[in-house]
């Protein structure tokens, strides 16, 4: 095989890859607090042997979110909440504490604050939150204070990153940041309301159609490529 088909396949691989998160977006466009990502290009340059000229190849090596929020709709709910500004609240995984901005929020039978998959919200101190099953009225101030007509029960953890981009995705709307976050000092808690998705479909399946057509150029030329090299051989064999 050729350098060229080695280009031209290194370069299907990053779009395919590119495609795939594209349509990440675009499912989770309903999805509360999603954040869409992008991918993120290099150009890698080989040194093959024998060769005269480096080989340009094409290499995904990571991406990034939009971290410009969602809109904010209101649901009347005492157990949503959005937050306004950068902060992420903690969520109590099996893996330890991940962070989200999805407040679509629940109680279990047993009072335990979760999330919509069931895991429990965490607390300022890291641990689950539970609310009394009898309480009449839950309130949520701006700082994450929950109380109910007795007083306060429990806080959220609201916390800030220095920078957005170091959080990894971990899937459903969860997102991973080993070092950990600071408490929250731009943040504030919207009780009733939820923060949507930022994902734009209309630039969204603009992108994916972009993607296609590169994909099907590079195929094309790909195709004509080895159909030169298939050719060139045939000529070869019977010269000999």
């Amino acid at each position: 095989m050729e350098n060229s088909l080695y280009v031209g396949l290194s370069s299907q691989v990053v779009l395919r890859n590119n495609m795939n998160i594209i349509a990440n977006n675009v499912a989770n466009m309903t999805t509360p607090g999603f954040r869409a990502q992008n991918l993120i290009f290099q150009e890698v340059v080989e040194d093959p042997r024998y060769m005269k000229e480096d080989i340009s190849m094409v290499l995904d090596y990571g991406q990034y979110q939009k971290t410009d929020p969602g809109p904010i709709s209101q649901t009347g709910n005492p157990l949503d909440v959005s937050l306004v500004g950068p902060g992420f609240m903690g969520i109590v995984t099996p893996d330890g504490v991940q962070y989200t901005r999805a407040g679509n929020f629940a109680m279990t039978a047993e009072g335990i604050l979760v999330n919509a998959l069931g895991m429990p919200v965490a607390g300022e101190g890291g641990g689950e939150i539970t609310i009394p099953t009898d309480a009449q009225n839950i309130y949520i101030d701006r700082n994450g204070a929950i109380s109910t007509d007795d007083g306060q029960v429990g806080k959220l953890m609201v916390v800030e990153f220095t920078n957005e981009q170091t959080l990894d995705p971990a899937g459903n709307g969860l997102y991973i940041n080993e070092q950990g976050g600071q408490p929250a000092e731009k943040t504030t808690v919207l009780q009733g309301s939820l923060e949507g998705s930022n994902v734009q479909p209309v630039v969204e399946m603009t992108r994916m159609i972009d993607v296609l057509r590169e994909y099907q150029a590079v195929q094309n030329i790909m195709r004509s490529e080895h159909d030169r090299m298939r050719t060139a051989i045939q000529r070869l064999s019977r010269s000999s």
